[in-house]
């Protein structure tokens, strides 16, 4: 229950008691929950949602949709992902790339990357019929959780100095950690369809993959702000895969 309290204080803005204890090894174990944070992330959205579809139209609710699921998160993952343009859009060397992500400041390259990611996603569940759409949000918030994990199981952590101004996360994670968040990420799937369950995990894959592979070249690592990027990447992608197919 601490390991899954840890992970709920750190990923979410949702109260956990006061009294809850410390360590590195409990937040590095509070990874294994990080899916299930955002089943709860997601259904807060879908639960927004609802709501807000008794009294007002598609667009406006859904947009009131994925901003509680940034305010219940503290806008943590949308953070990241703007540093990470920040700091990989403007750093030539991985030590200029590591100082840009620190800046509390926001740059060029990731207000730009920060809106049109924001604008893919609106625009992306517009297009998804509304029965459906439900189960898709809680299920992109869901497994695009799981694929930070697979990096930070496969790629060594870059450790970001006491002037880091990003949050403390962990850096570290077992098999059996793994496993606990693959287990939860597969829960979705089977109330999705076959053709888009498929679609997701290839989607995610190819991103995980090629994203793994920039990011070893430019800085031989990871930091928090990149699992952030890698997030918001994969939950659009999974968007973009459900709209292709079930328009094709």
């Amino acid at each position: 229950m601490n390991t899954l309290l840890t992970a709920i204080m750190f990923f979410t803005r949702i109260p956990v008691p006061t009294n809850l204890p410390y360590s590195k090894e409990l937040l590095n174990k509070a990874l294994r929950f990080f899916p299930l944070v955002g089943g709860i992330v997601g259904g807060v959205g879908a639960g927004v949602l609802w709501l807000a579809l008794l009294v007002l139209p598609l667009p406006l609710a859904l947009l009131l949709s994925i901003i509680a699921t940034i305010f219940i998160t503290g806008a943590f993952h949308e953070d990241g992902f703007a540093d990470f343009c920040d700091g990989y859009g403007g750093g030539m060397t991985k030590e200029r790339i590591l100082d840009i992500m620190k800046d509390s400041r926001l740059g060029t390259y990731g207000t730009i990357g920060l809106v049109s990611v924001l604008a893919v996603k609106y625009t992306a569940l517009l297009a998804i019929p509304i029965p459906y759409l439900f189960i898709i949000l809680v299920s992109a918030h869901i497994f695009s959780r799981f694929v930070p994990v697979v990096l930070v199981f496969t790629t060594p952590y870059i450790r970001e100095d006491a002037l880091s101004k990003a949050k403390p996360i962990g850096n570290q994670t077992s098999v059996t950690s793994l496993i606990i968040a693959m287990l939860t990420s597969a829960i979705p799937l089977f109330f999705l369809n076959w053709i888009h369950s498929v679609g997701i995990i290839v989607a995610c894959a190819i991103v995980i993959v090629l994203f793994r592979l920039y990011i070893m070249k430019r800085t031989g690592g990871y930091s928090g702000d990149v699992l952030g990027a890698l997030q918001q990447l994969c939950e659009v992608a999974i968007y973009l895969v459900v709209v292709t197919l079930h328009v094709t």
